[in-house]
């Protein structure tokens, strides 16, 4: 029996496309879920064996609900991460007729998506109502389903090979360096080749009566020359102004200068929990 991969469907998604383009060395079941969430939950409840979210935009910043959920309701390590090049694309039904811009009344999409690509409905779909739904393919399936209405989708140029859509207009998310990372999930390693690069990925719990205790925690990291590639706050959920922060470690996780921070964060009485230790990917553009 194959192993089960969630991902954010419906099919059509990138979360699709990451699930099939990260390097895994043994075949897959590729299983939608309607939201971030259900992907998380369906491999903390042995529904599935692995899932893939996304959990950073390199326009729009962290997807809050996956970082959320892994830190608050699943205890799911990281197992490697993707960096995925994004394109946006204008959907509009196929029909005899071209679909003029100033005619499109409706515009769907990931609150991602819409945000990626903010200048350009801005600028080009002023009159349209702007519709936030939980994928990008949930909303290319959507209008195709209502071919006589003047609506569109933003999203991926495979939903048109999956819907009968076609791209009224391609690129067209702000910046051309758009990428997403996203990162593979689950309670068992799983086979993948060597990367170049590696990472580790923490959470650090500040002592609320430590003053200076973010900086002690950051001169941990420094003295041992360990290079830190994102550092985080997010709040803990237990009141205002109470943070943690997640912190990304470009390294994997070591027997000396890992455990030695570590060590030494605790003992200024921090918590530290490790999210992961695992390989990073990046996918180059198609040229």
């Amino acid at each position: 029996m194959l192993n089960k991969l969630a991902f954010l469907g419906p099919r059509g998604t990138f979360s699709e496309e990451a699930a099939r383009s990260i390097p895994i060395g043994t075949p897959m079941d590729y299983v939608p879920y309607p939201s971030i969430i259900e992907v998380l939950n369906a491999v903390a409840k042995d529904e599935v064996n692995y899932g893939i979210v996304p959990i950073e935009n390199s326009i729009e910043g962290t997807v809050n609900s996956t970082l959320d959920w892994l830190i608050h309701e699943v205890d799911l390590p990281i197992l490697a991460e993707l960096a995925l090049p994004i394109t946006q694309n204008l959907l509009v039904a196929k029909r005899h007729q071209p679909l003029p811009l100033s005619a499109i009344t409706r515009v769907m999409s990931h609150p991602q998506a819409i945000a990626q690509s903010f200048h350009f409905i801005r600028e080009n779909l002023p009159q349209a109502v702007v519709e936030n739904v939980n994928s990008t393919a949930l909303a290319a399936q959507t209008v195709s389903e209502h071919p006589d209405e003047p609506w569109a989708a933003i999203g991926t140029r495979l939903n048109a090979d999956i819907y009968p859509l076609e791209v009224a207009q391609p690129h067209i998310q702000d910046f051309s360096n758009n990428y997403t990372r996203f990162v593979l999930v689950g309670k068992e390693p799983i086979e993948l080749p060597v990367s170049d690069r590696e990472k580790t990925t923490i959470q650090v719990i500040l002592p609320e009566d430590f003053p200076g205790a973010l900086y002690q925690v950051l001169a941990a990291f420094a003295w041992r020359k360990i290079n830190l590639s994102r550092l985080e706050s997010r709040p803990t959920k237990k009141g205002l102004g109470s943070y943690f922060f997640v912190i990304d470690i470009e390294q994997k996780m070591d027997d000396v200068l890992l455990p030695g921070a570590f060590a030494e964060i605790e003992a200024i009485g921090c918590q530290v929990r490790q999210l992961g230790t695992y390989p990073f990917y990046l996918q180059k553009v198609n040229s």
